[in-house]
């Protein structure tokens, strides 16, 4: 199994992991709160801070998937794991830290790492796209 499989695979058991947390979380809060209703806000609003932020970590990941994961797998459709080997650990260690942070804090510096944290996945399936456009030009 090749790195670009690996990192498609970590990406999707971090959201995974994510997404049980936020069950965890919103079982055990609506216990503790006495709460009769399986109902919540989507965006988290129904929830404490930290519900919120497991709510918008988790959310983090599928909104990004399509700019991470589809790379990578455009790479695997086009035998081109070879352009995204290299740095696909490293994506997945950025969006998994860009979790964390988000877990942590949402204070101003908290924020601009996360947003650092963003810009090197960004910047990194940009990269992955223009190798495998050229490849093919």
């Amino acid at each position: 199994m090749n790195a670009t499989i690996l990192a498609i695979c970590a990406y999707i058991v971090w959201t995974m992991l994510l997404l049980l947390a936020l069950a965890i979380y919103r079982s055990v809060s609506n216990k503790k709160n006495n709460r009769t209703s399986l109902k919540f806000d989507p965006n988290g609003n129904d929830v404490s801070d930290f519900g919120q932020r497991i709510t918008r970590a988790h959310a983090n990941c599928y909104e990004s998937a399509i700019f991470v994961v589809a790379p990578m797998l455009l790479a695997l459709a086009t035998n081109s794991s070879i352009i995204t080997n290299s740095l696909a650990f490293l994506v997945i260690a950025a969006r998994i830290a860009q979790s964390c942070v988000h877990l942590i804090s949402v204070s101003n510096i908290a924020i601009t790492v996360r947003f650092l944290l963003f810009l090197v996945q960004f910047a990194i399936a940009g990269f992955w796209l223009f190798k495998i456009v050229m490849k093919f030009i």
